[in-house]
């Protein structure tokens, strides 16, 4: 089978296209003919080498958590599934034709392979930061850098759940922000002003990594009030680096409803092949994304 696989931690460019052994599935496992596979920062993080303590990694290492596809194989255990379904979830070496889950949802009705496979991780990382920070219905909550993935969940997420979400993004993301129901207002100069003018700030998330976590306590007043999954410097001002990740079967099934009640839509801003997995990182890694990528298979 196909696989993106890389032998070497390092760039974009360290990334190949092999030929590889297929995956099977073992006890409490599925495996899946990949259709779409997600992309997340969490995977340029492991192929650099950043985060080897959350993601041991042996080289050479495929790529990938996050996959949507058709089940192919069942393993020992499992219960509720059968060859054929369609299922979203997560897993490892999500770039490949072939890959086991080891958490997994059948997929809503009307969601196309290419929309499901961009929902495990960040549904995951959006409810333990929302349930982390601490915000509550009637609360108001900022987040920086909120038109990606993880931050369009948050908004559609913390929406249902009655908080306010004051959201921050570039000029041509603003529209999409108060579209999924945030307030919205752009970065750079001015921009804590602009956040104060549309009302107090009880907590705050930083998803982009963008070296505000000192104003993002100034506007909390707390650094408890404040998590961060992008900036591996926050621990030293006393703010919480949130990497471990909660119940993704949870994650999913809370996916699956919203979806399915029309409260949570990410749209997939641009899709690529195996073959271009390294464009895929590139892209990811400059972040402005509205949105979620994926790779096509």
């Amino acid at each position: 089978m196909k696989k993106v696989s890389f032998a070497e931690f390092g760039g974009p460019d360290v990334l190949r296209l092999i030929d590889s052994e297929e995956p099977h599935a073992g006890p409490g496992r599925i495996r899946i003919a990949v259709r779409a596979a997600g992309v997340n920062p969490v995977d340029w993080r492991v192929r650099e080498g950043q985060i080897l303590k959350a993601h041991p990694t042996e080289l050479p290492a495929g790529v990938g958590l996050d996959a949507s596809g058709v089940v192919d194989e069942v393993g020992e255990g499992v219960e509720g599934i059968e060859v054929g379904d369609h299922v979203f979830g997560e897993g490892s070496s999500t770039y490949a034709e072939f890959a086991v889950l080891s958490a997994w949802a059948r997929m809503p009705e009307g969601l196309t392979f290419e929309e499901a496979a961009g929902y495990p991780s960040v549904m995951e990382t959006a409810l333990r930061v929302i349930r982390e920070v601490g915000v509550r219905p009637g609360q108001t909550l900022l987040v920086s850098g909120a038109s990606g993935g993880v931050g369009s969940a948050v908004l559609q997420v913390a929406r249902d759940r009655g908080i306010t979400v004051i959201g921050t993004a570039g000029v041509a993301n603003q529209d999409y922000l108060r579209g999924l129901g945030a307030l919205a207002t752009t970065y750079g100069e001015g921009w804590i002003e602009r956040v104060r003018e549309l009302g107090r700030v009880d907590a705050a998330l930083d998803l982009a990594g963008s070296g505000v976590i000192r104003e993002l306590v100034d506007l909390t007043g707390d650094p408890h009030k404040v998590l961060t999954i992008a900036d591996l410097a926050a621990p030293e001002l006393g703010v919480r680096f949130s990497g471990v990740a909660g119940s993704v079967p949870d994650a999913l099934a809370e996916a699956a409803d919203l979806i399915a009640r029309g409260k949570l839509h990410i749209p997939v801003e641009k899709s690529y092949t195996l073959a271009e997995a390294a464009a895929a990182h590139t892209d990811s890694q400059a972040g402005h994304t509205r949105g979620r990528r994926v790779v096509l298979v």
